[in-house]
């Protein structure tokens, strides 16, 4: 049997499998005896792919089926400073995958959104995972923690993503709330309003130190991002209509409660 690597991100791991993609996403996220539930995101890296940081041999040689003959559906290889030792070069698909196990994979993208005025909100996904509000779109973002030697915060890796902000990214006082599903939306606006008013050299507010790394999916906003030091992969959401035709079971579980 084929033995597949992760990385994963929801939580930040190296693994080895003998599932598939979207079988290891259902499994990872459902769980084998069907008692846990939980999001998960992971990205599939080349079997080829070894660094000295890591025990790549033992983790493979350690997966292999048991005595049924049933595959081995995982062997952890390192849960700690995974992000940081894995380039991004051939870094091509993320999958996105409900606490239903149904999953959705992402394709990257070489062309970054555009820059738009007004206010961003980003959920961190790891290494670190609190909930931020920003002047900064998500490209300056990810420069701020990860290049600009003027930061007091630098991390060598990050994973995030962009959540939508509706009409309180332009005006966090008075904006509608519409349907925006995040808890404790007024401390959000004062967040917003402090950002917003703060001298230029804060460009980041915290919403929530320790927020959960699970999000509505259905708030991604541009996407995706996954970057170190040297470079910056970006997964965009498809489209809502694609999502409601071509990834219509993806849909529906990810907008289930």
């Amino acid at each position: 049997m084929t033995v597949h690597l992760y990385m994963s991100l929801i939580p930040e791991a190296l693994i080895a499998s003998m599932l598939p993609p979207e079988e290891f996403g259902s499994y990872y996220s459902v769980g084998s005896k069907k008692k846990t539930r939980g999001q998960a995101m992971f990205i599939e890296l080349d079997p080829d792919f070894r660094h000295e940081y890591f025990d790549i041999e033992q983790g493979i040689a350690r997966c292999v089926p048991h005595d049924d003959g049933s595959p081995k559906k995982s062997v952890y290889i390192a849960t700690y400073r995974v992000l940081e030792h894995i380039p991004l070069t051939d870094v091509d698909t993320l999958y996105l995958v409900t606490k239903f196990g149904e999953s959705l994979p992402l394709e990257r993208s070489y062309e970054y959104p555009s820059k738009e005025e007004g206010l961003y909100m980003y959920q961190e996904i790891a290494p670190t995972h609190p909930l931020v509000v920003s002047t900064l779109e998500p490209v300056e973002m990810y420069r701020f923690l990860t290049q600009d030697p003027s930061s007091l915060i630098h991390l060598p890796a990050i994973c995030f993503v962009e959540l939508r902000l509706g009409e309180l990214a332009k005006d966090p006082e008075n904006g509608e709330i519409a349907n925006l599903p995040y808890d404790n939306v007024y401390h959000l606006r004062d967040a917003l309003v402090a950002v917003c008013s703060a001298d230029k050299t804060v460009h980041t507010k915290m919403v929530d130190r320790v927020h959960t790394v699970e999000y509505p999916y259905r708030m991604i906003d541009s996407g995706i991002y996954v970057g170190n030091e040297e470079e910056l992969a970006f997964f965009p959401l498809p489209p809502r209509e694609e999502l409601q035709n071509k990834y219509y079971r993806w849909w529906r579980s990810a907008n289930i409660s």
